[in-house]
């Protein structure tokens, strides 16, 4: 019999700060910053009621997308899911057609015919989001195939939610990826809810990241508010598939402040326990790494206030943007729909 020896494994937070540069650390403070003011600017125009998409927000969970996508080149792809907009703004997408976007206007990155849970930006490798649970995994091992057959270095992330993993597409992408050694980094943001289902009402054990071994791949669990964990975590599995070594499975345990969809805290309305709640607050990812470059003396206070001004001023640029930009017209509804069959 052969022994599966692949591990499930940890980052050591002390060896993950001393190996980053203050230069990197202040790049992923900026990305986090920018993503939790672009949410926190989506909860102050909602109630215009001129948005009319629905909104998923990773308010809590910015560390992630900021600590993988530092590690991707303009041509890899990621894959997201309904909760979206991190995922995008970390990995380069312009936030005004992002607005747009969630305004319905032409301007949008989808057209306007998107919304939120559909955000594209080829140009930057982001293929399109899927409100589809796990519907983005078998499209990113998709990709993965293609840049293997192709003979580039092309790296696929499919970033998917605790829910994923009850589907079976999820383990039918693992084994084929593991299979054919394709270039994907599977990444689990792990919130435990599904919608309002708690992952222990829905799985035997809460440890996503044992699920690799049985498909012959590495697996580490990491601290998904950290994000020198994160990057520590991305940066070897991105060299790892870069390099030909194959995939591998991360999952980031986090938290979600915010309900499933809207803008609306879901604790309020007794889904959540407030002190589950209260407690993930205080490992809130923008105030860690703030506190770490300020402790590192990567940045002063002052260098800070002046990046949050640019970055508000950027929100506000995005929602005049979106908000003065025009509808589509009647004549373009099925402008860029596929329709094969039928007349």
């Amino acid at each position: 019999m052969v022994k599966n020896k692949k591990k499930t494994k940890t980052v050591s937070k002390k060896s993950a700060v001393n190996s980053i540069s203050a230069g990197v650390l202040r790049k992923l403070y900026e990305t986090i910053l920018r993503i939790r003011r672009f949410e926190e600017k989506i909860i102050e125009v909602y109630p215009g009621q001129d948005m009319k998409t629905p909104v998923h927000l990773c308010i809590g969970e910015e560390a992630i997308a900021a600590g993988v996508c530092i590690h991707l080149r303009k041509d890899d792809y990621i894959f997201s899911t309904h909760r979206s907009h991190g995922h995008s703004i970390a990995k380069g997408s312009d936030m005004k057609r992002m607005m747009a976007e969630f305004y319905g206007r032409k301007t949008g990155c989808s057209k306007g015919k998107g919304g939120s849970m559909h955000l594209c930006d080829p140009e930057n490798g982001i293929l399109g989001s899927t409100a589809i649970v796990g519907g983005g995994i078998p499209i990113a091992v998709g990709a993965g195939l293609a840049s293997f057959m192709k003979g580039t270095d092309t790296v696929s992330v499919a970033f998917f939610g605790d829910g994923a993993m009850d589907e079976g597409t999820f383990h039918e992408s693992m084994n084929f990826a593991s299979l054919k050694k394709l270039p994907v980094i599977f990444l689990c943001e792990n919130n435990f809810y599904a919608t309002n289902s708690p992952q222990s009402a829905r799985q035997p054990h809460d440890n996503i990241a044992k699920r690799a071994g049985g498909y012959g791949m590495p697996g580490i669990q990491v601290d998904g508010n950290d994000v020198t964990a994160v990057y520590e975590a991305a940066k070897e599995a991105v060299d790892r598939a870069r390099a030909g070594g194959g995939p591998s499975l991360i999952e980031c345990r986090t938290y979600r402040w915010k309900g499933h969809v809207g803008p609306d805290c879901d604790v309020e309305k007794g889904c959540r326990p407030r002190d589950e709640h209260d407690m993930w607050l205080k490992k809130c990812p923008v105030e860690r790494t703030r506190k770490l470059l300020l402790d590192k003396k990567a940045m002063s206070e002052e260098e800070m206030k002046r990046l949050l001004d640019k970055i508000n001023k950027e929100m506000d640029e995005a929602v005049e943007f979106g908000r003065s930009s025009p509808f589509p017209d009647a004549s373009e509804l099925f402008d860029d729909v596929y329709f094969s069959g039928g007349k």
